[in-house]
């Protein structure tokens, strides 16, 4: 077979071009980092890396939503605190006030502290966080949620809960909605709640109440009779549908006992004076502190005046105290979703580094290998250069 002198120059040069081809293709590898540089170099394993990779990004999606729930209820559980703390100086005001040797001026100079920090509150319910939304206005986070309307704080945000996911199936509420953290405040002492009705005229204080048993859910009257001076004070105690459930005679500082209900009073009621006493109900905070405000503004000159002033103060005290509680059961749900971020965040980075490792396997390249391998191209290289170089020297034109 006759090979002429074009044919083996082609060849030489196809041989040198294709090993400068390899040895280029090595020094991307060894570049990058890379073992795959393109789908043809490994179809399965180029398949892998994809779906790798979307899993990564889902566990950094994750990562920064983790961020941004534990910013938002590291802020609420702030708020939170703060709401503590001027409840705990509200219950101390109330004790304070209760103190007999207060004159009228000395009430009012706690009723002017207790308005302050009414205000106080109402800035801690209307806090934006660094976007400048509303923290406790539900979805509706643009607008301002509680509003003082001069007769009283109302709610116009919503009951949604902002939720974030923070893991494939965790997901953590970052927000509380402002009528659940303050405006369903239980009242009386969560179980039950006696109160005197507006219109007593006489000096009954009704002291302290609970349950020796179990709670018949009912509305429930007790009614103080004294038909003349001279005669004895009586009660009777009727239920919502007016059937006699105790009767007595009243004696101050003994309690009085029906349907597991165990209620104190101190002072004397007068003929028609009467208390309800029912399940709990709910009141939001910024009627609990305006009505205690509003108690101690009002000069007492008459027994059935400072009876009511107690009276309100023992409900303002009570319902407080309920606040209190109330707000440390929130907060503490929000300290335990930061536990579960904080659970959550170490699971996503045990899987990134998972994922990482099985990613770096797939896709990164061996260097010790690469650089063998990169040093054996580059001696082919060589030598197919010599070869061209040898061929060129074979032309029959030297010899003439």
């Amino acid at each position: 077979m006759r090979i002429s002198t074009l044919q083996s120059f082609n060849v030489s040069l196809d041989n040198m071009l294709e090993q400068q081809a390899r040895l280029e293709r090595s020094e991307q590898q060894i570049a990058t980092g890379l073992r795959i540089l393109e789908p043809s170099d490994d179809p399965n394993g180029a398949a892998r890396v994809v779906n790798l990779e979307a899993n990564l990004a889902v566990i950094e999606q994750f990562t920064t939503n983790s961020a941004v729930a534990q910013s938002q209820l590291s802020l609420e559980e702030s708020v939170l605190d703060n709401l503590g703390n001027n409840l705990q100086r509200l219950r101390e005001l109330t004790v304070q006030a209760a103190n007999a040797t207060n004159t009228t001026a000395d009430r009012q100079a706690i009723a002017s502290e207790v308005r302050g920090r009414l205000g106080e509150l109402l800035a801690l319910a209307n806090t934006r966080d660094s976007s400048g939304e509303y923290i406790f206005a539900g979805y509706s986070v643009g607008a301002v949620p509680f509003v003082d309307n001069g007769s009283g704080v109302s709610y116009t945000g919503d009951q949604g809960q902002r939720m974030l996911q923070v893991g494939e199936s965790t997901q953590i509420a970052v927000r509380d909605s402002g009528a659940d953290v303050f405006l369903r405040v239980p009242t009386g002492n969560g179980s039950i709640e006696a109160l005197p009705a507006a219109a007593n005229t006489g000096s009954l204080v009704v002291g302290s109440y609970g349950l020796n048993g179990s709670f018949v859910p009912d509305t429930y009257s007790i009614d103080f009779v004294q038909a003349v001076p001279t005669d004895p004070i009586t009660y009777t105690v009727t239920d919502s549908a007016a059937t006699v459930v105790a009767s007595g005679t009243y004696q101050p500082d003994q309690d009085i006992q029906f349907a597991s209900v165990q209620v104190g009073f101190s002072g004397v009621p007068a003929d028609g004076d009467s208390v309800s006493v029912a399940a709990s109900a709910t009141r939001s905070i910024f009627d609990t502190v305006e009505a205690l405000a509003t108690a101690l503004e009002q000069p007492t000159t008459t027994s059935t005046g400072d009876a009511r002033l107690q009276n309100s103060l023992n409900r303002a005290l009570n319902d407080l105290e309920q606040a209190l509680e109330h707000g440390n059961d929130i907060r503490a749900q929000v300290g335990a979703r930061l536990n579960i971020i904080d659970n959550q965040r170490e699971l996503n980075e045990d899987f990134n580094v998972q994922l990482q490792t099985v990613l770096s396997e797939t896709r990164d390249l061996d260097y010790t290998e690469a650089i063998s391998h990169f040093n054996l191209q580059l001696n082919a290289l060589q030598a197919a250069q010599q070869a061209y170089v040898k061929l060129q020297e074979l032309s029959l034109f030297k010899f003439l």
